[in-house]
């Protein structure tokens, strides 16, 4: 029986072996009380070895906590995430262009320029600003919706990793059909959208199913959750901390997600100079290299089995705590009127625990955070596509509109490095508390002052544009250089590492074990949340309010993040619950019997 399979089994007080983050059932009482005993006797002599014990209440004080080794596996599947995102930021990259513009008179008829028109841009639909805008917000809002699908798929029918593949299978299929829809034939047909928009849903449900079941899977392998003593070659004595370990691993997954989506800089330009097909092949063949690599590495993964209906009884027990409280969302005892006890008063027979309403009580509070995000995201580049639309209005010297926001990623590629190996141990080694909370509120403060600049750089684009504040449909283009974007996209991208990083890390730390990628998943949710508002803003995104398009979601960044310090700097002197031995739903019978009072408790202890 493979360890990690063991691992799901239920928690009692004795009668338990605990192997690797969870414990395995023991038949014989007599025998769970020999080997607790065993297990003591194992304590005691771990205490006198420095290497692979706890360390004690002072030494969690006094000495430093470094990050522990990542897993190979890790890596590699590292390396499936960056090869999906460039297929996903490598198509959805040439969007603007591929909707917005029609195809350049003297052009190829593929959608690039004339060599004579270095100055042009790519297109294809010719549907204008608002159509493109409205479906590109389109794409990000269903590609973070349909995550939550792909949780409830991995989390009660298909186990992640095939739910993986499900989702690699179904964008296979649409990057076919989007290579096809712009052959030059079709497009000068005029035959285009349908093609396109077949295949553009297809992508979008592709990259939900598969996006939240793979950062779970990366930090699966690290299977070490307890903090333990490490004597480095310098004969220091550390603390190899867990939450450090997944907070780098957090670091290097994001990393690789951006190495993906630089990828889209040769989209931008192949769209411009050779045709879109090209721009949608070459993400493809990236794709298609997916499933090798998934199944290459499948016999060695740690690999969790779904756990029955865990995201159903999720939603019940959040519809019971609507209904029962009439929506009373900021009352006190909210979550009390879910448990099985206070349901019986009303006739309703409860099919969970105590523990399992104790379980989406936790799950909500690692979440609230999240709501943050909707509008940070639409300050990070934008609303719609004001930001390819801004540059396709400056001076480009023959460099694509839509190449700075490429910068994003770079950024981050350069910056990550620095952040965990250099800055965070920095800190830890001189005991500078910069907990998830301050983390997050520097990055917001980033992204508020990030589209300032945006503002600014779009008042300076109106004021010198030879159609003034009709810039977006002029044919001539504003004298400011397009490079003059760079602030703007390099604030954003920085401010992603203290904001969508340190959520990765609380949507794994924080929730039950049962509910990882559903949290997960409600994390990319607000990405959706921000899409749906941005498609709100719509109408404002034209001529001549583009700065207020940059400004508005500014002014409400900045006051958002003084109500979020406010309310949740206190956060930052929690500690991370990453060994929670939560029996699931399919153990209630066992679980009926421990009052949710006792294992608050025994949570508290714990933390």
């Amino acid at each position: 029986m493979n360890a990690d399979h063991v691992a799901n089994g239920p928690t009692h007080e004795r009668g338990t072996v605990e192997i690797l983050s969870g414990a395995a059932p023991i038949e014989g009482e007599d025998l769970g009380i020999t080997l607790d005993r065993l297990h003591e006797d194992i304590e005691k002599v771990s205490l006198e070895d420095p290497d692979g014990r706890e360390p004690t209440e002072e030494e969690k004080v006094t000495l430093r906590k470094v990050a522990g080794s990542i897993p190979a596996i890790s890596w590699v599947l590292c390396v499936a995430e960056l090869a999906e995102r460039a297929s996903y930021y490598g198509t959805k990259q040439v969007f603007n262009n591929y909707l917005q513009f029609p195809l350049p008179k003297g052009g190829n008829g593929s959608g690039a320029i004339p060599k004579d028109n270095p100055n042009g841009h790519a297109g294809a639909l010719g549907k204008g600003l608002q159509f493109a805008s409205a479906f590109t917000t389109l794409f990000t809002f269903l590609a973070y919706v349909f995550p939550i699908l792909g949780a409830y798929i991995a989390d009660t029918r298909l186990g992640r990793f095939k739910t993986i593949l499900l989702g690699v299978i179904i964008g296979g299929v649409a990057h076919v059909i989007m290579i096809g829809g712009a052959a030059p034939s079709v497009l000068k047909a005029g035959q285009g959208l349908a093609p396109f928009i077949i295949s553009f849903f297809i992508l979008a449900i592709g990259a939900g199913i598969f996006k939240p079941n793979v950062a779970p899977t990366v930090i699966d392998q690290y299977t070490n959750q307890r903090q333990v003593i490490k004597t480095l070659k310098s004969g220091e004595k550390v603390i190899v901390d867990p939450e450090q370990t997944i907070q780098r691993v957090m670091l290097i997954f994001y990393t690789m997600i951006n190495i993906g989506a630089f990828f889209a800089i040769a989209t931008t330009y192949t769209e411009k100079y050779v045709g879109f097909w090209l721009s949608f092949l070459l993400p493809g063949i990236i794709y298609f290299v997916l499933p090798i690599l998934l199944l290459s590495v499948y016999k060695k993964l740690v690999i969790k089995k779904p756990q029955g209906s865990e995201l159903t009884n999720f939603l019940k027990i959040v519809w019971a705590g609507l209904r029962y409280n009439k929506f009373q969302v900021w009352k006190r005892d909210f979550w009390s009127a879910a448990s099985p006890s206070k349901l019986a008063e009303h006739g309703v027979q409860a099919t969970w625990t105590d523990r399992a309403v104790l379980d989406v009580q936790r799950t909500f509070e690692a979440c609230i955070v999240f709501l943050y995000f909707p509008v940070y995201n639409i300050n990070d580049g934008g609303v719609g596509a004001v930001q390819s639309n801004q540059g396709a209005s400056m001076t480009n010297n023959g460099a694509p509109n839509d190449l700075l926001g490429n910068f994003n990623p770079l950024v981050i590629i350069a910056v990550a490095p620095i952040l965990s190996y250099g800055l965070y141990p920095l800190l830890a080694r001189y005991n500078i508390k910069f907990g998830p909370v301050r983390r997050m509120t520097f990055g917001f403060m980033m992204a508020a002052i990030s589209g300032a600049i945006g503002a600014i750089v779009q008042w300076r684009v109106y004021q010198t544009s030879p159609c003034g504040y009709q810039a977006s449909t002029c044919d001539g283009v504003s004298p400011i250089n397009i490079w003059w974007q760079i602030p703007n996209v390099a604030l954003g991208a920085i401010s992603e590492l203290f904001c969508n990083v340190t959520a990765y890390e609380m949507a794994y730390s924080r929730a039950p074990p049962h509910l990882k990628s559903v949290v997960l998943a409600l994390f990319l949710f607000t990405t959706a949340l921000s899409s749906a508002l941005a498609e709100i803003l719509i109408p404002a995104i034209v001529d001549p309010h583009l700065i207020w398009a940059w400004a508005g979601p500014a002014i409400a960044l900045f006051a958002q993040t003084i109500i979020f310090w406010v309310r949740h700097r206190k956060l930052d002197d929690d500690v991370y619950m990453l060994e929670q031995d939560t029996p699931t739903q399919s153990q209630a019978n066992l679980a009926q019997s421990e009052p949710v009072e006792e294992t608050v408790v025994r949570d508290a202890e714990k933390a």
